[in-house]
Formats: C-alpha cells, structure tokens, sequence
C-alpha cells in the first residue's frame, strides 16, 4: 500500500531499480556508436546507446558514464554534458535514466563482455541515418530514442546541451540506500550477499 498524494492508501506494485545511465557519443564526423544486443525480455536484439545501472555502492553517474562506454563501445571521451533525464515506466518502475552527450572521442581497450555484452555489436551511424531509423521504426528502446532525438537537435544546433552539474533530481535512491552500506563502496550492489565485505 501507498500514500496517495490525495492522502488516501492505494494498491500498488512498484519495481524498485538502482537508475541507470546512456551516453550518445559523437566522433568528429558527426558520427555516432549504437549497439545491438539481445534482450531477452523482448526476445530480439535492439539498436540502443551504451548504458548501464548505477549499481556500484558510491560511484558517480558521471563515472558508471564513462565506465559503460568503455565496456560497451571502447571508447573515452574529454568532452562531457547532459542531454535529457527520463523515466522509463513511471507507472509500476522507479527506474529514471540521465543521458548523457559525449564528445572529443578516442578509442580505449574495450574489456571482455559477459552475458548480454558478450554478443554486443558496435555499430557507426551519421546523424541522418539515425534519424531515418528512428522515424522508421528501427530504434525501439525509449532511453535510446529519447537520447537520440534530443542529440539530433543538439546537433543541429536547434538547442544545447545541459550543464554536467545539473543535479539528477530523478535519480532513484530506496535500494541503493539499503544496500550501499551492506556492500560498501566500490562494490556491486545487484547481489548484496556475495559481494559483502
């Protein structure tokens, strides 16, 4: 049961989730790196950004950022701002995402993948052939179409970026807060009893 901001209880079943970061690189070019993955929920691979949870007990988004780029695309980047902040499922998931815009790219070792990552392809595309995917259909994961559309606009120089110091306001914090203090910081917080100090 919860509080309604009415005041009165209501049923409600809600996911908790740690918050998750993306990031929307772009070379000198004008191009940028998607990865198709297999998602098991929907039972296909999906063209999405790299991105990750922020579920290391104490590391900022800004670091699970620059962490996930390099796992996922091999990448590191000098230049860093903020594009858009989202909730993904409001009406049952906690999850919120900062996207992020990365530029002055250069390439990095990539580590090897597990689960998931161990079969992510990396792919370049120009701004308009995202555009045509998007608008076609193509791209269905929403953290990657709203990332997406808000850096095509970025880039066509119809808005800017937001400063990195915008506060993540949306970040969820209830599991995070119970289980940052079980694993200690540094350590990952999906599996609180097998990463325990």
């Amino acid at each position: 049961m919860v509080t309604m901001p009415q005041g009165n209880l209501a049923a409600r079943e809600i996911v908790e989730h740690f918050g998750a970061v993306a990031v929307v690189a772009v070379d000198e070019r004008g191009r940028i790196p998607l990865v198709r993955q297999w998602r098991q929920c929907v039972k296909k691979r999906l063209w999405e950004l790299p991105a990750g949870i922020l579920d290391i007990a104490g590391e900022d988004e800004l670091d699970t950022a620059k962490r996930e780029l390099l796992e996922e695309a091999g990448l590191a980047a000098d230049d860093w701002s903020v594009l858009v902040d989202l909730v993904t499922s409001p009406g049952f998931c906690e999850e919120a995402v900062r996207v992020y815009l990365a530029r002055d790219l250069h390439p990095v070792d990539r580590p090897a993948g597990r689960d998931e990552e161990a079969e992510l392809e990396l792919h370049w595309f120009d701004a308009s052939t995202i555009h045509a995917m998007l608008t076609g259909g193509q791209i269905n994961n929403s953290i990657a179409v709203a990332g997406l559309f808000r850096a095509l606009d970025v880039l066509a120089g119809r808005s800017g970026p937001l400063p990195l110091d915008t506060p993540f306001s949306l970040r969820p914090s209830s599991m995070a807060n119970r289980r940052a203090p079980i694993v200690g910081a540094g350590h990952d917080m999906k599996h609180p009893h097998t990463t325990a100090r």
